[in-house]
């Protein structure tokens, strides 16, 4: 089973609280970096750390959450080796696992529900990479 990062902002807290259990109730290993409180902090501090440790290979992949998510996926995305994606609905989850082998996604809690929140992170988690012609895409990103 796979061991997952989660990190978020103040504006991600809740959501981040939420994915935490129903992946923990699916039996992943969560390892959460933080924020541990609705208060404001500067989400860095918390994306880096999480996306790092999925470079390295300490989790396998990682999720993260912010108000629209598109700081948390640029700062993931400066780690080399991390291809993060937006995501917003169910399909586009699927797609950057199928197409783009996201190892990890970034969410936007003032933007989402928190039902779609989860469709978004099964799809993704049950997805599967095609290669071919997506891998010849990934190698010229990297």
């Amino acid at each position: 089973m796979k061991t997952i990062a989660l990190a978020s902002d103040h504006a991600g807290y809740e959501l981040k609280q939420l994915i935490a259990a129903h992946l923990k109730s699916r039996g992943y290993t969560v390892n959460d970096f933080g924020t541990a409180s609705p208060e404001p902090v500067d989400y860095p501090d918390f994306i880096r750390p999480a996306a790092i440790s999925v470079a390295v290979k300490e989790n396998d992949v990682g999720i993260v959450l912010g108000g629209s998510g598109n700081g948390e996926a640029i700062v993931a995305n400066k780690i080399p080796g991390i291809r993060c994606a937006v995501c917003w609905n169910a399909d586009s989850g699927r797609l950057a696992k199928e197409h783009n082998n996201a190892n990890m996604i970034s969410l936007g809690a003032r933007l989402i529900d928190w039902e779609v929140a989860i469709e978004i992170v099964d799809a993704w988690l049950n997805a599967e990479f095609e290669g071919g012609r997506h891998q010849r895409r990934i190698g010229k990103i990297e």
